[in-house]
């Protein structure tokens, strides 16, 4: 994707093969991930699949260690089939549209059947079951036939933002499942969720530039990225890559990550004078963005300097009670640019768990092999992660899709 990245290509092709390779000899009934007609020396296709939060590395790796009973994916595993959400009983409640924020709000039940899809789509993934692989592909088909709006207040971008990279990420483990009509999920996400995504991006709701939260940005940015990846589409794709590098808004990653404290090898999140819950979703988001960009061969984990490395850090160090260094932060908001500023940290929502941090400490303590004590400690504190349904009833415990000790353990 990136030029400055080509040189992991050749790796992502390697581990496709690999990867392709381990799961066609695993044991019968097991679920079965295409292996591409590539040789280790090719140059590899324009996106690797599946490639977004999960490439078939990692599928491969949670199935094998599931089948051994081994730690800490199996407590991970246990998380999800006790999930009320990952039944193979669970029925679809298509709506035609959805509206978040203002009257006749209905989006929790996209939401939960997002997470529904996405649960039983693991579960096949990793056990082989049918039965979860039908009922995944059921919960997608019947949104695919039935939704044609995503509506509401200012709202309505963060829907078409959580939920688009979401269901992207869903149907990308269902892309070649029986039955499942692929081309019709895509003209959904390209007729109802990306067009609003490409008008935030643009005009931010006509508001000052600064207005909105890194969060709004990072969910729209890891939707586009999402369906550029689900449609092969590598202009949405480098779209995505070129706003987290330099976009205007506060998700790109100088203004979500604007003070660094290179002596302490910390830096300061954009939300962290807001509060701790919308901070802690910022590592879920950025993380995202950062996994599937990895997943096709673009490292945004360490670009400049690995800045959101250290804003983890900070983030993980602050929520495990420590103290942490904070710089006044200012903004304009509103479509005036009102001058705003917060000049300490917010003590809001600290300490609360979600399923963000064992996607990173695996990232950067094994993959990396770099030394990240504070997100690897609260990662260790809140394990095994679980999903949609495990973190409270609303839309917060389901911002994140979840699952890493499953996913990511190494």
């Amino acid at each position: 994707m990136g030029q400055d990245n080509r040189h992991r290509l050749s790796r992502r092709g390697m581990l496709q093969l690999s990867g392709g390779l381990a799961i066609a000899g695993a044991a019968a009934g097991a679920a079965t991930i295409t292996l591409t007609d590539e040789k280790a020396d090719a140059a590899p296709a324009a996106f690797a699949h599946p490639g977004m939060l999960h490439s078939a590395g990692d599928l491969n790796r949670a199935k094998v260690k599931v089948a051994a009973g081994a730690a800490p994916w199996t407590a991970g595993w246990q998380k999800l089939t006790a999930n009320a959400l990952a039944a193979a009983t669970w029925k679809p409640s298509p709506r035609a549209v959805i509206i978040r924020g203002g009257e006749g709000q209905n989006y929790p039940t996209l939401y939960r059947d997002i997470h529904a899809a996405y649960q039983n789509a693991l579960r096949w993934r990793i056990s082989g079951s049918t039965a979860h692989g039908d009922t995944a592909r059921d919960i997608l088909n019947a949104w695919s036939a039935t939704l044609t709006q995503v509506t509401g207040n200012a709202d309505r971008f963060l829907a078409a933002g959580i939920y688009g990279y979401q269901f992207a990420n869903a149907a990308e483990l269902m892309r070649d499942y029986a039955g499942f009509d692929l081309d019709r999920f895509k003209s959904m996400l390209l007729k109802v969720f990306y067009p609003l995504n490409d008008d935030f991006l643009k005009n931010h709701n006509g508001a000052c530039i600064t207005n909105y939260w890194a969060n709004w940005d990072l969910c729209t940015m890891a939707s586009v990225m999402a369906i550029g990846i689900l449609c092969d589409d590598k202009a949405k794709y480098d779209r995505a890559v070129d706003y987290f590098k330099n976009g205007a808004g506060n998700g790109s990653i100088k203004k979500a990550v604007p003070f660094v404290y290179d002596g302490e090898g910390l830096a300061q999140w954009q939300e962290s004078g807001r509060d701790q819950g919308h901070t802690v979703m910022g590592m879920g988001l950025m993380g995202a963005i950062c996994e599937m960009a990895w997943n096709q061969g673009d490292d945004l984990y360490g670009y400049d300097g690995n800045r959101f490395m250290k804003a983890a850090q900070y983030v993980a160090k602050y929520n495990l009670g420590q103290d942490v260094p904070f710089t006044k932060y200012t903004w304009g908001t509103g479509t005036n640019c009102a001058y705003r500023e917060q000049t300490v940290i917010s003590e809001a929502g600290r300490g609360q768990a979600r399923p963000v941090w064992d996607l990173l400490h695996f990232h950067y303590a094994r993959r990396r092999r770099l030394s990240v004590p504070y997100i690897t400690a609260l990662a260790e504190k809140v394990r095994p992660e679980g999903g949609g349904g495990d973190y409270g009833p609303n839309s917060g415990g389901f911002d994140q899709l979840g699952f890493g000790t499953l996913l990511y353990a190494k």
